[in-house]
């Protein structure tokens, strides 16, 4: 079909947001485009691949720069929230941050913005919040989730959470977990149970982690630094319960950044038959139905409260982690490839 560019400055990252880049570029390969990746370090689509357990095609490259897209015949590019000038015949923005108060709307962007084919964002969300800043009407297109690498195993007496250990560019709350954990075990019913926090360890978590470690001592909780994804689905497959505390404490009106976005390691855990149990905030309301395939709290005696719940009332753990396997299906790989085919 030709050449296509993907452009994405975070790569190093080995985020959900990296995971959305590569397997668009995996489906591009597959619908015949050959793909050329622009990063400094060859070595980064070996990290990628390991990472998140995608097979690559010959057809996928890294190249010191794709130029902006001159001479491809398509571009899929990441922004940091500024308007590239793009020169592929087909040009794609994503916007995986729910940019604001950047001057979208300036006479310079509307300018590159001419050159743009499809404004593409990871959630309704972020949706909201790109259109009112820069003046545009985006496609919502939810990012891929590899739901079949995760199944349910022998459950334990387990809560997991699982995202990066930086509070750089979001909120990831995981102190107001802890907090909860402490208090929730002080229920002679939750003795046995434990807590695991996974999370990349990349960029910017030393000082936080070290942090988050001191306010864990005897505690059971268990921290697993940048997992496998073949411990992750251990994790997943073992858990009864997810938590997450993403986006605690903030104004998702004042600051859209730093709540969750959309949630790909939410829905991974319930592929597995984990039963969500999140913060009210950002993507995560577009995943949950509340009282169905998980719950959405507001605070800390809430999350306690709902966890509870969950473990005293009988049969509520199995029919909401079959009603969250059931529900994670929408965001396969599948149906991630026939939007883009669509798209593109």
């Amino acid at each position: 079909m030709g050449k296509a560019a993907i452009y994405n400055p975070y790569l190093d990252t080995l985020g959900g947001g990296e995971r959305y880049t590569l397997t668009f570029a995996k489906v591009l390969a597959e619908v015949g485009y050959d793909v050329d990746i622009e990063w400094k370090n060859k070595n980064i689509i070996e990290k990628l691949s390991k990472r998140f357990g995608l097979k690559l095609s010959q057809n996928i490259k890294i190249v010191e720069s794709v130029n902006r897209g001159e001479n491809y015949d398509l571009v899929f590019w990441v922004t940091d929230g500024s308007i590239p000038t793009l020169k592929a015949t087909n040009n794609h923005l994503h916007f995986q941050v729910p940019f604001h108060n950047v001057n979208g709307k300036s006479l310079l962007n509307k300018m590159k913005l001419f050159r743009i084919k499809k404004i593409i964002c990871n959630s309704n969300f972020t949706k909201n919040v790109i259109d009112k800043e820069y003046g545009v009407d985006s496609i919502v297109l939810y990012p891929p989730v590899a739901t079949d690498l995760f199944k349910s195993k022998r459950k334990i007496n387990q809560i997991c959470y699982v995202s990066r250990f930086s509070n750089l560019t979001q909120n990831k709350g995981h102190e107001i977990l802890i907090k909860a954990f402490k208090n929730l075990v002080k229920d002679a019913k939750f003795n046995s149970w434990k807590l695991i926090l996974a999370g990349g360890i990349e960029v910017g978590s030393e000082k936080y982690l070290k942090y988050l470690k001191s306010k864990a001592v005897n505690l059971n909780i268990e921290f697993v630094e940048s997992p496998t994804l073949e411990v992750l689905r251990d994790i997943f497959g073992k858990s009864k319960i997810f938590w997450s505390g993403a986006g605690f404490g903030e104004n998702e009106s004042k600051n859209p950044e730093k709540v969750e976005h959309f949630g790909i390691t939410l829905v991974e855990a319930m592929s597995a038959g984990c039963v969500p149990v999140v913060y009210n905030a950002g993507g995560y309301k577009e995943i949950i139905d509340n009282g169905k395939n998980g719950y959405l709290w507001q605070n800390s005696r809430e999350l306690i409260n709902i966890t509870k719940q969950l473990v005293y009332e009988s049969g509520a753990l199995t029919r909401l982690s079959k009603e969250a396997i059931l529900s994670s299906r929408k965001y396969g790989y599948e149906e991630f490839k026939r939007e883009i085919e669509k798209i593109i």
